[in-house]
Order: structure tokens, then C-alpha cells, then sequence
């Protein structure tokens, strides 16, 4: 059994990985904020804020991990554009203090750093399927911080401290924030069958294609990357974690629709474009694939009728 820190625990990824890690029988130490200190898959709960050096050292010296998965970060886009500081603050030096906690407290722990695909930015626009070695290009600040935290990790990775850095695609599923597409279709669309909102769909790009994964397929990626702490020296230190196969926006959202027996009316809203929006942005998983045996298992449509469900249950309890 061993002894697994999660940062970001009470958040939409994090939640689902405690639970997965604790039914494979693993010890599992949830670092959550202040207002959530209790975590409901967790064997520990250790309240703290990455920010603060101090208190993430006395945390992971308390938590005492073999391993470590980092997830907390600020990482919706748009917020990124709207708070560049704490987007910074708590990607970037909150990734240095916790590399920092782990020298000092757990220098042998192998730590999992979950960076994102879009540090590969404008690089996407090649219009093919990148792999790890494709320039890095970032066109937010969200993605630019990520970008800057993995240089810390691979320096501190270059010192000794083992670890991976993983980089995965639109991950989707039940108790993700409607700041996110599939998810924002989803809420209307649960809204408008209970007679909450008008039968109009607010859309941004549907022209864009994305490289979407059920965010259970992404856990247990991390679950089966956690294993390499056992092979120190045969593993690469970037995976991405992507389907390989670029899915239009406006194809998810017809799937969702067609589970819905509404006649509902879709409108562009300019609010929801993004600035740097590109037309297509998939993944080459060879290396996953090639490390681990890993690949995606989930049928997609089973996933976007999950999280429709999924707020159709939110719906009615706040009717």
C-alpha cells in the first residue's frame, strides 16, 4: 500500500482520483482548502494552502507520501486572463513550494505533475497530432504558468527529486464546472427541460476540434504512471495523455442534443469565444501507450450522457 498525497483533492479531477486510488487500496492523503476540510474519499485530510511555503512543508511532512500527485492550479482560461496573478502564484510558486516541501520532507517521493496540452499553444495550429517533443507555445497565461512550472519540476527532476510530468487533453465528466464546454452544454440544456431557462443554447466555437477524453480514462492514466516510481530509470519525463483523434465541438454538442427530447435553439455567443481560439488541437499517445499500456476505454457518448444526467440531477435540487 502506499501513501498518496493528492493537491487540488476537492476539485473535479481530484475527487474522482481519491476515489479511484482508495478502491485500489492505497492510503490516500487529500490536501484540500480551508472551506473543504474533510475530503470524502480520503483516508487523511490535510487543510493548506500551496502558497504558503510554510504550511505545504508541514503538510507534507505530515502527510509522509511515497507518492504525490500534483493537481491544485487556477486552470480555466479565461480567469487566467482575468487574475494573471494568481494564476501565476498558485501555478508556478505554489508548484516551487511544494518541490521545495518534498526536498526537504520527502526527497525520495515520486511526484506526478499534471500540466496541460495547452502549453503547446500555437504549435496546434500545424494541424496534426503533437508529440512530446513538439515546440511549446503557450497562448494564455494559464497555459505560459503551466509551462513555467514544468521547468521547475524538470530542474528540480535534473537534482534528483523522481517524477513524471503528464499533459493531458480535454478531459470531461459528471461534477465538472460549467466554465467548461461540454459541461456548460450540459447545464443549459438540463435548465431548459426543466423549464429554468428559454429553449436557447448560448455557444461559443463549434467549429473547433478538441481531442476529449472521459476524465475516468485520465485517472487511471495517473493510477498506471504512479507504477514507474518502480523502473526509476526507464521512463520519459513527459507523457502526454490524449485519445489521438480530434472531435468537433459541434459534434459533442449534437451528441448531447440527441439526448434530449427538447427542441432547443443554438445561439453564438461572442462572450464565450476565446481571444486565441485555434481550429483543431489533438495528441499522439505513442509514448503512454509505449510506458504504460494505457489508452482510452471510455465511449464518449457514454460520458456526455453521464454528465447530462449529471446535471439533470443538479437541476432539481436547486428547483
Amino acid at each position: 500500500m502506499q501513501r498518496i498525497l493528492i493537491t487540488g483533492a476537492n476539485g473535479f479531477v481530484g475527487q474522482i482520483l481519491c476515489n479511484l486510488l482508495q478502491e485500489t487500496g492505497h492510503h490516500v492523503i487529500a490536501l484540500v482548502g480551508a472551506k473543504f476540510p474533510l475530503h470524502p474519499h480520503a483516508d487523511q485530510s490535510i487543510p493548506c494552502d500551496i502558497r504558503d511555503a510554510d504550511a505545504l512543508e508541514n503538510a507534507v511532512l505530515q502527510a509522509a507520501p511515497t507518492h504525490v500527485v500534483h493537481l491544485a492550479a487556477v486552470t480555466h482560461v479565461p480567469t487566467s486572463f482575468k487574475d494573471p496573478f494568481q494564476t501565476w502564484q498558485t501555478n508556478v510558486i505554489g508548484s516551487v513550494n511544494l518541490l521545495q516541501a518534498l526536498r526537504n520532507k520527502a526527497p525520495e517521493a515520486f511526484v506526478l505533475f499534471v500540466s496541460s496540452s495547452e502549453v503547446y499553444g500555437d504549435t496546434f495550429k500545424q494541424g496534426i497530432a503533437l508529440d512530446e517533443n513538439s515546440p511549446c507555445r503557450p497562448l494564455n497565461p494559464y497555459a505560459a504558468s503551466k509551462l513555467a512550472a514544468e521547468a521547475a519540476f524538470n530542474e528540480y527532476f535534473r537534482q534528483g527529486q523522481p517524477g513524471v510530468i503528464v499533459r493531458p487533453f480535454n478531459h470531461i465528466g459528471a461534477q465538472q464546472s460549467p466554465d467548461f464546454v461540454t459541461a456548460s452544454f450540459a447545464r443549459q440544456i438540463a435548465l431548459i427541460e426543466s423549464g429554468q431557462q428559454p429553449p436557447v443554447l448560448k455557444v461559443g466555437n463549434l467549429v473547433a476540434e478538441r481531442d476529449f477524453l472521459d476524465v475516468q480514462d485520465v485517472c487511471r492514466a495517473y493510477v498506471s504512471l504512479l507504477k514507474l516510481a518502480d523502473h526509476p530509470e526507464n521512463y520519459p519525463r513527459c507523457l502526454n495523455i490524449c485519445s489521438g483523434e480530434p472531435r468537433k465541438i459541434r459534434t459533442m454538442l449534437d451528441t448531447l442534443l440527441s439526448l434530449s427530447s427538447q427542441q432547443i435553439e443554438i445561439v453564438e455567443d461572442s462572450e464565450r469565444m476565446r481571444p486565441s481560439d485555434i481550429p483543431s488541437a489533438f495528441g499522439d499517445n505513442s509514448a503512454i501507450r509505449q510506458v504504460s499500456g494505457w489508452k482510452p476505454e471510455t465511449d464518449l457518448r457514454k460520458t456526455l450522457a453521464t454528465l447530462l444526467d449529471y446535471w439533470r440531477a443538479q437541476v432539481k435540487i436547486t428547483q
